[in-house]
C-alpha cells in the first residue's frame, strides 16, 4: 500500500483556513494506581503493640505459643484515637502532607479529602530556641505573654477534650528540636519556681510551656525531641499532680540499631572502642538540626545510648573508660525524608586484633516515628489503669510519674531520680513484656526452655510437655566447690536433686 500524498479530514471539528488548520479536540487519559501489581492494605508495621508478638509459654507439645502484644491486656485500639494539635505553620494537613513529601503521590491523592479539613491550632514560637531557617513557616502563632500562652494551651486542651467527648488526653511533643535550656536554681528547679518564671516572662522553652500546660490539665506529656523539656521544675510539678511524663527523643532508626549492636558486641566479650555515626537527611528536621545549638541537643541524646552497656562490663572497661563516640548530622535537601545513616564500630579482639563493622541504613524517618507515637499513647493510657501493692506496702499505688517503662521507645530514657538508666533494647522490651505478664499473673519470661535441654526428659514430659523432672544419681553428697556449688566439671549434679522449671 502506497502512502497518500495528501488527505483531508471531513469533520465538523476541523476547519481548514488559508494559513492554519483549526481543530476542536477533547483530550482523555486514564489514571492507573499500581504498586508493583500488589494490593497494599493499611497496617501498623513498626508498632510494638500492634505488630509485635509475645511468647506466652509452651503448648502440650512443648512448642512456644506466640500471641499479639496487644492481646496481653485490654488496650486502646489506634483506630479509636482522635487527633488534634498545634503548629507554627498554618498549612492544613493535606498541604503539609504535600510539602513534606513523605507519602507516595497516589496515597496522598487518596488521603487529601480526609486531611484537607484538618488545621493545626496556633502554637508558640520563640525564635531563640529553634533554627533561624524556621522563621518562614511561623505564620500561625499564639501571641501574648508566657502566662497568656500557657493559658491558651490549657484552653485548647479543654476545648479538644470537650468537643471530641474524650475520656483522656495525652500530649506528645513531636515538633522541632530546641536548644538546651539552662538549668538555673530559682528559675526552673522546682514547680513553684518554674510557674513563677512563666508568670514573670523569663526564659522557658516552648516545649516546657506545653509540658506545664499538659500537667496542669492532668494530661500525660511525652517528649519526642532530644532537648531537656522536662526540667526539674516540670518533673516536680508532675510528681505533685501525679501525672505521667516521659521522654526523651523518639528512638526510630540509627540509634535503635546501635542499642542492639553495641549490646551484642559487649555482651559477646568484644571491647568496642570506636563508634562513628554519620547521618544526612533532607526533611525539615534535618534543616532545623543544621543549626549548631539544635544539633548539640540531638548529639547528646544519640551519644548516651551505649553508656549502660559499657558500664555493665568492668572486665572490658576500667572505671571511667568508654569508647570514642562521634555523631555527625548533615542537611542534604535532595534526599528528603529518606535519611541515610552510616555507622562504623571498631572493637578490640584477643591477641591484638581488631574487628570493624560498617553499616548503611536508609530509613524513612517519619514513617518509623509514626508507629512509635501510637505505641507511646497506647502504653501510657494502659499504665494509667494499672495499680499494684506489695506485702510491705498493701496500699494500691500506680507507676512513678516519670514513666521509665517507655524507655524502649526513647533514645535518652527519663527515669526516676536514683534509678539506673537502661538503653539495651532487648532489656527494655523485656521490661514491658514482663510487667504486662505480671498483670496477668504470669511469671517473667526467662527464655531457659530447660525442658528441651535435659539429657533424659521424663516420660511424663515427653507425653505432656511437662517441665518437671527428677534426677537420681549417686546418693553420696558431692563435695562442695569453693563457690558453694556441687557437681562435676561439667556442672552435672552428683547428688539426688529435684528440678522444676515453669515457663
Amino acid at each position: 500500500m502506497e502512502a497518500a500524498a495528501e488527505f483531508v479530514v471531513e469533520s465538523p471539528d476541523v476547519v481548514y483556513g488559508p494559513e492554519a488548520i483549526e481543530a476542536q479536540y477533547e483530550y482523555r487519559t486514564t489514571s492507573v494506581s499500581r504498586e508493583d501489581g500488589v494490593l497494599k492494605e493499611a497496617n501498623y508495621y513498626g508498632s510494638l503493640t500492634q505488630a509485635g508478638t509475645v511468647s506466652l509459654g509452651l503448648d502440650a507439645a512443648g512448642q512456644e505459643v506466640f500471641v499479639p502484644f496487644r492481646a496481653l491486656l485490654p488496650m486502646v485500639s489506634p483506630d479509636d484515637l482522635v487527633f488534634d494539635g498545634w503548629d507554627i505553620s498554618s498549612l492544613n494537613l493535606a498541604e503539609a502532607m504535600r510539602r513534606a513529601q513523605v507519602l507516595d503521590w497516589g496515597l496522598q491523592e487518596q488521603l487529601w479529602p480526609h486531611m484537607e479539613a484538618l488545621r493545626p491550632r496556633p502554637s508558640v514560637y520563640m525564635p531563640e530556641f529553634i533554627a533561624a531557617n524556621q522563621s518562614t513557616r511561623a505564620d500561625n502563632l499564639i501571641n501574648g505573654t508566657r502566662a497568656q500562652q500557657l493559658e491558651q494551651i490549657r484552653k485548647d486542651i479543654r476545648d479538644f477534650r470537650s468537643r471530641a467527648g474524650l475520656d483522656k488526653v495525652i500530649v506528645l511533643w513531636t515538633a522541632n528540636t530546641e536548644r538546651f535550656c539552662e538549668l538555673v536554681p530559682g528559675l526552673n528547679d522546682t514547680a513553684e519556681n518554674l510557674l513563677r518564671t512563666i508568670q514573670l516572662g523569663l526564659e522557658v522553652s516552648p516545649s516546657t510551656l506545653f509540658a506545664v500546660a499538659s500537667i496542669l490539665e492532668g494530661c500525660a506529656f511525652l517528649n519526642g525531641s532530644p532537648q531537656n523539656t522536662l526540667v526539674p521544675g516540670a518533673l516536680d510539678l508532675a510528681r505533685q499532680r501525679r501525672v505521667f511524663v516521659g521522654g526523651d527523643d523518639f528512638k526510630s532508626g540509627q540509634t535503635k540499631v546501635k542499642s542492639v549492636l553495641v549490646d551484642f558486641l559487649i555482651g559477646s566479650g568484644l571491647k568496642t572502642m570506636s563508634i562513628v555515626s554519620y547521618n544526612h537527611l533532607g526533611n525539615n528536621d534535618g534543616r532545623n538540626l543544621s543549626a549548631p545549638p539544635q544539633f548539640r541537643s540531638k548529639e547528646v541524646s544519640k551519644s548516651s545510648v551505649v553508656d549502660d552497656m559499657v558500664q555493665s562490663n568492668p572486665v572490658l572497661y576500667a572505671p571511667g573508660e568508654e569508647p570514642d563516640h562521634c555523631v555527625v548530622i548533615k542537611y542534604v535537601p535532595y534526599v528528603g525524608d529518606s535519611k541515610r545513616a552510616l555507622d562504623e564500630y571498631t572493637s578490640e579482639l584477643m591477641l591484638g586484633g581488631t574487628n570493624t563493622l560498617v553499616l548503611h541504613n536508609t530509613c524513612e524517618d517519619s514513617l518509623l516515628a509514626a508507629p512509635i507515637m501510637l505505641d507511646l499513647a497506647i502504653l501510657t493510657e494502659l499504665c494509667q489503669r494499672v495499680s499494684f501493692c506489695t506485702d510491705t506496702d498493701p496500699e494500691p499505688q500506680g507507676f512513678h510519674p516519670v514513666l521509665s517503662l517507655l524507655g524502649f521507645l526513647f533514645k535518652a530514657p527519663l527515669v526516676p531520680p536514683g534509678s539506673p538508666v537502661v538503653n539495651a533494647l532487648f532489656r527494655q522490651r523485656s521490661c514491658i513484656e514482663n510487667i504486662l505478664r505480671a498483670c496477668m499473673g504470669l511469671p517473667p519470661q526467662n527464655h531457659m526452655l530447660l525442658e528441651h535441654k535435659m539429657e533424659r526428659p521424663s516420660p511424663k514430659q515427653v507425653e505432656h510437655g511437662a517441665a518437671a523432672c527428677l534426677v537420681s544419681c549417686k546418693k553420696e553428697q558431692a563435695p562442695k566447690a569453693p563457690n558453694g556449688c556441687t557437681g562435676d566439671t561439667n556442672g552435672h549434679s552428683k547428688a539426688e536433686a529435684s528440678l522444676m522449671s515453669t515457663t
